[in-house]
């Protein structure tokens, strides 16, 4: 008796139901069964959701004044949106693929997020310009289709993820390969001239780490950031009154662009450090909370892959572009902030739920378990 006393003195006490500051202990499996590890998911950072957001007007509201050019503000609002938008989206993606893996999850997610939706709106874009141009229907997937490139260009850099984590120096790899892609004319098949050529942005945020984001959220910054992006408008100002702005466009050689190798090279060094510069500081002046704009900021992809079916359907082929009071400043203004309006409506649970399945489709019937070779 005094030795079973003994015995329950010495068990701790389990108290019946756990302490408000302790999680309850996971159910034990059954037998047989091999026990799940809990893992909690983790809470999107605002601040990229803010930035991705910011950024689709930037590329809704670029395409939708690209009519007015012939107004000056709208020529250098255009060369400055051009001059780091996409850099910006790709230093983003980079990012947010740092922890990419050919998984099985991942790996899903890699088809039913860029390989389908490139190939379903290649098609739909392909019998939109058919019908409204009255020409033959022609589709080539090889031949990403004006905003597509940028999902054939996000599929590569992603498979090439784990190469990059693995080399020494991938900066240098990078911008080696972005220097030398434009000294040839590369063929159009694949988007291979921006594949190549904005890949270091795409690295650039691989090799981005938490603490480096977190010294663009100080007050001091987004000073410094408000005022570069000032330079680099008044910049864009000067430079789109005789340069060519379709440098921008990363997609053409130095032939193409009618300069020699050491000069398109010195040209392009000098752009992916204004690029770097203007990406930089716009994510300085980012709010860094969440906002009423937060959870569309999830939803770009939709305002990317729609918006192109709007703009050039009212804009161009309802001859909107021809009304004389929109070549001025007010009128500029005025398209600029209805593309705005446009992004923010395409970035909205509506439209998600309406073309979910064309741009993120679930496809789970097209997957099966991961096969591996039998030992």
């Amino acid at each position: 008796m005094a030795a079973t006393e003994v015995r329950k003195a010495a068990e701790p006490s389990r108290p019946s139901q756990p302490s408000p500051a302790e999680p309850a202990p996971p159910a034990t499996p059954a037998r047989g069964d091999a026990p799940a590890p809990l893992r909690a998911r983790k809470e999107r950072d605002p601040f990229f959701d803010n930035a991705k957001f910011l950024a689709i007007l930037l590329v809704v509201a670029g395409h939708a004044i690209g009519g007015l050019r012939d107004v000056p503000v709208a020529r250098a609002a255009y060369v400055f949106i051009y001059m780091f938008h996409m850099p910006l989206f790709i230093l983003i993606t980079g990012y947010l693929s740092r922890n990419f893996t050919l998984s099985a999850g991942k790996a899903r997610k890699l088809i039913t997020h860029l390989a389908v939706p490139y190939v379903i709106f290649e098609v739909l874009y392909s019998v939109y310009f058919s019908v409204m141009d009255d020409k033959p229907l022609e589709i080539s997937l090889q031949q990403p289709t004006y905003v597509l490139w940028f999902l054939m260009a996000t599929f590569i850099w992603r498979l090439s993820t784990p190469v990059w984590q693995q080399i020494r120096w991938p900066m240098g790899v990078a911008l080696t390969v972005c220097l030398l892609s434009y000294m040839t004319d590369l063929p159009s098949a694949l988007s291979l001239h921006r594949a190549m050529g904005l890949v270091p942005f795409y690295v650039l945020g691989l090799m981005l780490r938490p603490q480096h984001v977190e010294m663009l959220k100080t007050r001091v910054a987004g000073l410094v950031g408000a005022l570069v992006l000032a330079g680099g408008f008044a910049f864009s100002w000067f430079y789109a009154k005789d340069r060519k702005r379709h440098w921008w466009y990363w997609d053409t050689g130095h032939d193409g662009m009618g300069v020699d190798n050491l000069t398109g090279t010195l040209v392009r060094v000098a752009m992916l450090i204004c690029a770097v510069a203007l990406v930089v500081a716009f994510l300085a002046v980012v709010p860094t909370r969440r906002t009423w704009f937060t959870a569309l900021g999830e939803a770009t992809l939709y305002a990317y892959l729609l918006h192109d079916f709007v703009v050039r359907t009212v804009l161009i082929y309802l001859g909107v572009y021809k009304v004389d009071a929109l070549h001025t400043v007010p009128g500029v203004v005025a398209v600029a902030l209805a593309g705005c309006v446009l992004a923010t409506v395409l970035c909205s649970k509506p439209v998600i739920a309406l073309t979910r399945g064309l741009i993120q489709p679930r496809m789970t019937w097209a997957f099966t378990a991961l096969r591996r070779p039998a030992r």
